[in-house]
């Protein structure tokens, strides 16, 4: 998940997403979710962003064999699983 959010509403994105993801760099969350779970994120998003001024991103991959995460400098995060 990636994001760009308003500076009024940003910290309270970045706690809904850290209830389902893991933290890999600034505006940059990304794991593993079911269906019901992602389905749960996008709604308690919905609540706080504002459409006219906010956007979020998801890259959605369907098998982890098409995964290849490759890093230039420091990794913040740590290696987690993609959704």
């Amino acid at each position: 998940m990636a994001y760009d959010i308003n500076v009024e509403r940003v910290t309270k994105v970045l706690h809904i997403g850290r209830r389902y993801l893991n933290w890999v760099q600034n505006s940059l969350l990304e794991g593993e979710l079911t269906k019901a779970q992602f389905a749960r994120l996008k709604a308690d998003l919905c609540k706080i962003i504002d459409v006219e001024q906010d956007s979020v991103v998801f890259y959605v991959l369907r098998q982890q064999e098409y995964l290849e995460r490759q890093i230039l400098g420091l990794d913040k995060g740590g290696q987690t699983m993609m959704i």
